[in-house]
């Protein structure tokens, strides 16, 4: 997608924030657009992640909040607006790539019923004859979703592995034989976007907040600090998280 195809937004800075851990990433376990919530783990995740976003100069009145109408998204975001006191949006167009046959099913048991599908996904391939969505469709919706967003200083983008994997390839122009120069985010991880002229740019990628052990306090990862995992529409995942791929 180039320059001239994508939409005006009105945001300039972009925040791009995938929800925390849900027992079904643990497990390997496709959720797409099923709605698993956010396990304990993730609830943990979502609450030292949102103090570190604050930080980053986000201002009341100069950023809007959007999710995923998904619970693991809402509830994710739901942590940084109760300290903005912003409102929520949610947004149906920025739930999970829809994952057809794949969904509630594990990374072993995609393998064993969808053997070549599997390894299409595996190879980076479109994956054939699974249903759901192609990544034009996930592309096409989730910028009418930004589209619609109010003016803004930034935009919190609440999201999903796919999801935000598509998002930031479209934003940044590249094409199919770009896909896996970044790495998928990990749960609660997050990148920024800022437009510069009529192209946009990554600032930063797949930040991060880990618990530190024994640190009497939370660690800031940075950039692919954690261990991503999978997403839905890409290579081999070297993590249990089987909705991290893209």
């Amino acid at each position: 997608m180039t320059a001239a195809l994508l939409p005006d937004l009105r945001v300039p800075r972009l925040v791009v924030w995938r929800h925390g851990r849900t027992a079904w990433n643990a497990a390997g376990r496709f959720q797409g657009q099923l709605d698993p919530p956010l396990d304990d783990e993730g609830r943990a995740q979502a609450a030292r992640t949102a103090p570190h976003l604050l930080a980053g100069g986000l201002r009341p009145g100069s950023t809007v909040v959007v999710s995923s109408d998904l619970v693991r998204a809402a509830d994710t975001a739901a942590a940084l607006t109760a300290l903005l006191d912003v409102p929520l949006r949610l947004d149906e167009r920025l739930r999970e790539h829809g994952l057809g046959s794949w969904e509630g099913l594990t990374r072993d048991e995609v393998a064993a019923r969808h053997p070549e599908q599997y390894a299409d996904w595996l190879a980076g391939r479109p994956v054939h004859g699974r249903g759901g969505e192609d990544n034009a469709a996930v592309v096409a919706r989730a910028l009418a979703a930004l589209a619609d967003l109010p003016p803004a200083d930034v935009a919190v983008v609440v999201t999903h592995g796919g999801t935000a994997g598509r998002l930031i390839e479209a934003l940044l122009e590249l094409g199919p034989q770009h896909r896996r120069v970044f790495g998928p985010l990990a749960n609660c991880g997050w990148s920024e976007l800022v437009r510069q002229g009529e192209r946009w740019r990554l600032a930063r990628h797949n930040c991060a907040v880990a618990a530190v052990p024994g640190a009497g306090g939370d660690g800031f990862a940075g950039r692919g600090g954690l261990d991503a995992g999978a997403t839905p529409e890409g290579g081999a995942p070297p993590a249990q998280d089987a909705d991290a791929v893209a």
